[in-house]
């Protein structure tokens, strides 16, 4: 057994840092759960970079931000040993591989979607989805739901996005209401606690320990925040001017960026909670990409390291290539184009929270005005992802619609062909396969969505 160390390890340089979050970018798999257990494990355990107070408090005001919180925990403990540079390159590395990655596969995905091997993939990836949606609004639910008025505020969400079809934003405001005069009513009941399950045991000294006096630079002024306040305006008002300048306030361009810069303020709880607001103005208000679209661009944020936001990304390349936004000629060029100027909306306000509140977040201990309303939006959140994966199940297993025409010329089908179907039983089969195994045999996201990918690619390619 390895002793534990005496003293902290050698300081860290900026350049030693970058190649750490590049390679942290690359192998960023698991959602945000798995992502944080990867900086626990890098950082607190094996590096020693921090010690487990200092990341667990860092991650809980992480958690009361609109944002990914993983990449804004990466962009904190960045800031928190290199000043701004150090947050802004530990922020965007963890990003960036993802972003090109998508990319590239949502080109393949668009370019060759009808080749039979990519649609077997896709055909067994999307009920392994479904799956693995109905297990996040399960996981959220059981740490969320502590108490009868929580559950209250979850079952009262559900019912206003799926009865009524409420705005997602309106349900996130009505929440953060409920908590924060809840808070002071009732402090018991909107009491979190945090953690995501990390390890107590200590690792020995860090280079920034329990009781490391705050760097200089992260102490709280006013000039500071103004700097930080005004760049981030300057960073959102010039490419959204140019693009107005450009194309107009209308143009698809435009309203991309306007859009996902309203969803990155309203991604409170993590990206399952923000989705159903991308699929409100995605598919319905603007038409961008279809259902299915959205479905397949899960699957692909799955199974790619990087936030599990960034389906954003293939969002905005499928919209900006299917409307040729640059001409028949440059569809390409258009969808990859569409896919940075989101990412760039999406996460600048994730910098801009960090480098701003971070200071403010270093001087002051957890503090109950902040996390209450977190715990009513969280509590909200399980309705709507429940929600959400009722709305995966129903294209999955309807393809065609209960009302269809197709879905109601049973009598020219065969049994056999599912898609022929009104119900599409395959689907169905594998969607349940894939909850035993995450439920029951507790099986990884990557194991699930690469043994349905299987099964899928068999039954679309085999004559079975």
């Amino acid at each position: 057994m390895t002793p534990t160390p005496t003293s902290p390890p050698p300081p860290v340089s900026l350049a030693q840092a970058f190649w750490f979050w590049l390679k942290l970018g690359f192998i960023s798999f698991g959602g945000p759960a798995g992502q944080i257990s990867i900086m626990h494990q890098e950082l607190v355990e094996r590096r020693r970079w921090i010690s487990e107070r200092r990341f667990l408090h860092a991650l809980n005001y992480c958690m009361v931000l609109p944002g990914p919180e993983a990449q804004q925990l990466v962009t904190y403990i960045g800031w928190l040993m290199h000043k701004r540079w150090g947050g802004v390159v530990a922020g965007a590395l963890f990003v960036l591989p993802s972003l090109f990655i998508l990319i590239a596969l949502s080109w393949v995905y668009i370019a060759f979607g009808e080749v039979s091997v990519v649609a077997g993939l896709f055909y067994g990836i999307k009920p392994a989805i479904t799956a693995i949606v109905v297990q996040a609004a399960h996981r959220i639910g059981s740490k969320a739901l502590k108490n009868q008025v929580l559950w209250a505020i979850a079952a009262a969400s559900f019912v206003a996005i799926f009865a009524l079809n409420v705005p997602f934003p309106f349900i996130v405001g009505a929440a953060a209401c409920v908590g924060y005069v809840g808070g002071r009513w009732s402090p018991h009941t909107f009491e979190i606690g945090g953690g995501h399950g990390a390890s107590q045991t200590s690792s020995g000294p860090a280079l920034i320990d329990d009781h490391t006096p705050t760097p200089d630079h992260a102490h709280f002024s006013w000039a500071g925040l103004m700097q930080v306040l005004v760049a981030g305006a300057v960073l959102w008002s010039v490419p959204m001017g140019v693009l107005y300048a450009v194309f107009g306030w209308g143009h698809t361009f435009t309203q991309m960026g306007w859009f996902f810069t309203k969803a990155a303020l309203l991604t409170f709880g993590g990206a399952y909670a923000v989705l159903p607001y991308v699929y409100q103005g995605a598919v319905d208000r603007f038409g961008w990409v279809t259902p299915t679209h959205m479905m397949d661009g899960l699957a692909l944020g799955e199974t790619t390291p990087g936030p599990l936001i960034m389906v954003v990304a293939f969002v905005a390349f499928v919209g900006g290539y299917l409307k040729a936004l640059l001409g028949p000629d440059n569809l390409f060029a258009a969808g990859a184009l569409a896919a940075c100027l989101v990412t760039w909306f999406t996460f600048l306000p994730s910098f801009i929270f960090i480098l701003a509140g971070g200071p403010l977040i270093e001087s002051t201990h957890r503090n109950l005005k902040f996390t209450a309303p977190l715990t009513a939006i969280t509590a909200a959140v399980v309705g709507v992802v429940l929600n959400l994966a009722l709305f995966f199940g129903y294209h999955l297993l309807w393809p065609q619609g209960f009302g269809s025409a197709e879905a109601q010329t049973l009598s020219s089908c065969q049994w056999q062909d599912p898609l022929c179907m009104g119900f599409d039983w395959r689907s169905a089969l594998i969607a349940v396969g894939a909850a035993v195994a995450l439920f029951h045999y507790k099986r990884s996201v990557m194991q699930v969505i690469g043994v349905c990918a299987f099964i899928g690619l068999a039954i679309k390619t085999l004559p079975l």
